[in-house]
């Protein structure tokens, strides 16, 4: 396989690549150009904090192909030169001649020329089954020999293999999250709302004669003013904080954009073998023959099964024969394994009389072969197979005489929460939609039992316009096209959830916006996947639903309030141009601004908040006309604010400046308390830690105002009018948001 891996330095150059970076570096460049060397250094700081919180807290796609090759066989046997050779399975090459033996993994994609093998390729395909392999079979590396032995002739080698390509499609798979999406869109709407106000504030400035001293820090302060500059950071804060509530629950998220993904997932794209069922064979039922009962029939089985080898079937039946007690058993003297060949095992025992018999279990037609025929046997064996069950005839007696006991059906059974995983789901708005390779039959049979009624897709290709209320079940599915069918739903505006185990299911985990691997998954699905359930059982899955659901509440709350801001501020700079003949805000005051408000508004992260019952979705147009609409409010009270100071007050330009940062200040508090909830404030108690960062905002620039730090000073009972003023806004708006935001969607 290839070793593709991007440099460590060029990871970290890339945090620094993007919209928001891009304006704050211009805005360093102008400070340094203008000697405002401190407030070069605190964005700086502002930039370097964004980028270190993203880089530490990303995933890496190159754990998932290391995981690959290490799953890849390490030596293979091969014919050289007339001989058989041990050699790394890397100098593998097509044509080659492989003995296929217990235990082995199989090294490359190859044709069975003779000999027969059981080979488990759950893996790859999903089938929970053992496949029974002979000459004219194709297999495929990576593949377990679970019994018997047979030579092969390679086909495929590294990257040109089954697994080759799965690793390929692991490495190439990539979606934009919606949490990237919203960045980029919510950036974008800013910038094109703040730069014709920002023109408007250039040309209004340059034609009214403003010296160029006064020109270029305005429009400085105006670019600062504009950046949702703790954007990116608040949504990777709420992400880290929501990934550390799910580690209590048995949640490891392995992407942080997978915690609010988890909010906007409206469909379950979920393996069968090992996620909905436990991948572990157990006995269904037992079909005893006329004269026999079912103790009976385990217990002959269990005498013709190898003890404590890893045959699954065999594991199953000595299990199911140890909770049945049968009256006098047999006592084992021989035992024959199984042989791919004959598709049986046998087993000689005495009786208590000292009588001898010849025990034989194995695929119904082989031990139908060997036995009495009984006509009602046929129809039954039939009757399971068709029911998706594997199906085992036990025979017992003399030679010349040995007659079926019974029959058994295995089966692999769904896990014992899959059915309240599937209810709950829906309960929340999320379609669960059955992925699997297994046969279209034994997959109808599993969705059935946990709660999946519906269509089954037929077998061929994938219909390019696939949704995903089409068909309930795909099933006889392999690796990329599990990965296609998660593309195509993507297309159709879904937001997609991929629950496995397996390495066939790798490359859906890895383009799914949010890839689920269950605990008992292998480490290639556990490192494509963006969350790892590190308990038994599905519940962390409606457990993700739910954090992430809490986490996009928080995640939008802030950013409500920062565009809000973001566009007041802008406008403020462009009224008080036109009141004042000034700039009414300096490139320093909006640091402040930055510090205090975007900053410490980050606690938001950890506030209380109602989830939304159905799944959430970045409507990013909505949200910015609500903000508009709301920004109004605060706008109309920053205005009267500062026409207050003006003309009531007959504040000079410098104390009016310190006027207006303290109403900023004051007032974005006012807006972070009415929206922190979409109905009405005093319904949820706030967390401590927002308390806190409320009460060192309002005590930092209430002191560095009347002490005149940064900025003129005012007197107590000023401030003390503006934080009044500013409480009686925050109700005022408690009241006007609710209609808003109902108006336009956003709970």
């Amino acid at each position: 396989m290839p070793d593709i891996s991007a440099h460590p330095l060029r990871d970290v150059l890339v945090k620094f690549w993007a919209p928001i970076p891009w304006l704050l570096e211009f805005a360093i460049v102008l400070q340094f150009v203008l000697h405002k060397y401190l407030e070069a250094a605190v964005i700086a700081g502002l930039v370097i904090f964004n980028a270190a919180l993203a880089y530490f807290q990303e995933g890496r796609a190159q754990a998932t192909l290391a995981a690959l090759k290490h799953r890849l066989a390490l030596n293979a046997s091969v014919r050289r030169d007339g001989a058989w050779k041990t050699i790394p399975a890397a100098q593998v090459v097509c044509g080659d001649l492989i003995k296929l033996s217990l235990g082995g993994v199989v090294a490359a994609d190859a044709h069975l020329l003779d000999g027969s093998v059981e080979l488990d390729q759950s893996m790859l395909t999903g089938e929970s089954l053992p496949v029974e392999a002979g000459a004219g079979f194709d297999t495929y590396a990576g593949a377990l020999v679970r019994r018997g032995e047979a030579t092969a002739q390679v086909t495929a080698t590294g990257p040109r293999t089954k697994f080759g390509r799965t690793a390929e499609l692991v490495r190439t798979a990539n979606v934009v999250s919606s949490q990237q999406k919203a960045v980029l869109q919510i950036v974008r709407n800013l910038a094109c709302f703040n730069a014709v106000v920002i023109l408007f504030i250039g040309i209004y400035a340059y034609f009214h004669s403003m010296p160029w001293g006064e020109i270029v820090p305005l429009l400085l302060t105006s670019v600062l003013a504009a950046i949702p500059v703790a954007l990116p950071a608040t949504f990777t804060l709420a992400a880290a904080i929501g990934a550390r509530s799910l580690a209590k629950l048995g949640v490891l998220p392995t992407r942080l954009s997978a915690v609010d993904e988890a909010a906007t997932m409206d469909v379950l794209c979920s393996d069968k073998t090992g996620t909905l069922t436990a991948n572990q064979l157990s006995v269904a039922g037992v079909r005893p023959m006329d004269g026999f009962d079912e103790a009976h029939v385990l217990g002959l089985a269990s005498l013709a099964s190898s003890d404590g080898g890893q045959d699954p079937v065999d594991a199953a039946i000595r299990s199911a024969a140890s909770h049945r007690t049968m009256t006098d058993a047999p006592k084992l003297t021989n035992f024959v394994p199984f042989d791919p060949a004959k598709k049986i095992s046998e087993a000689t025992a005495t009786d208590a009389k000292g009588r001898e018999q010849r025990i034989i279990k194995g695929a119904f037609t082989a031990v139908a072969s060997l036995a009495t025929p009984v006509l009602k046997a046929a129809p039954i064996a039939d009757d399971l197979e068709k029911q998706g069950f594997r199906v085992l005839a036990v025979a017992a007696g003399t030679d010349g005489s040995i007659q079926i006991v019974g029959l058994i059906a295995l089966s692999d059974p769904p896990r014992a929460d899959s059915i309240s995983l599937i209810s709950e789901l829906k309960g929340l708005g999320v379609r669960t939609v059955m992925v699997t390779g297994d046969a279209p039959e034994t997959a109808k049979i599993v969705a059935h039992d946990v709660g999946l009624d519906g269509p089954v897709c037929p077998p061929g290709a994938i219909p390019d316009a696939v949704k995903p209320g089409d068909f309930a079940v795909f099933a006889g599915i392999l690796p990329e096209v599990k990965f296609n069918l998660v593309k195509a739903f993507q297309k159709n505006g879904h937001t997609i959830g991929m629950c496995g185990d397996g390495a066939n299911d790798a490359p859906a985990l890895r383009q799914a916006q949010i890839g689920i691997a269950v605990s008992s998954a292998t480490d290639v699905a556990k490192s494509a996947a963006g969350m790892v359930l590190t308990e038994a059982g599905l519940g962390g899955i409606v457990a993700a639903v739910k954090e992430g659901r809490i986490t996009v509440q928080r995640i939008l709350t802030y950013t409500l309030n920062s565009v809000i801001k973001k566009i007041v501020q802008v406008l403020l700079l462009a009224i008080g141009l036109v009141m004042t003949g000034h700039a009414v805000l300096t490139p320093m005051l909006m640091v402040i601004v930055m510090i205090t408000g975007d900053f410490l508004a980050m606690s938001l992260t950890t506030d209380r908040v109602r989830p939304s019952s159905m799944p959430n979705s970045w409507n990013v147009g909505r949200i910015t006309v609500a903000a508009v609409l709301l920004g109004l409010c605060f706008l109309a009270f920053c205005v009267g604010i500062m026409t207050i100071g003006k003309f009531n007050l007959r504040l000079e330009i410098e104390p009016l400046r310190t006027l207006l940062v303290v109403a900023i200040v004051y007032g974005s508090q006012a807006t972070i308390y009415s929206l922190r909830a979409r109905r009405h404030m005093w319904g949820l108690r706030p967390t401590m830690w927002l308390v806190l960062s409320s009460i060192a905002d309002v005590a930092i620039i209430t002191v560095l105002a009347n002490r005149g730090i940064a900025m003129a000073p005012l007197s107590l009972p000023i401030l003390g009018f503006e934080l009044s003023a500013a409480v009686l806004f925050g109700l005022i708006l408690d009241a006007v948001k609710i209609p808003i935001l109902a108006r336009f969607g956003i709970d």
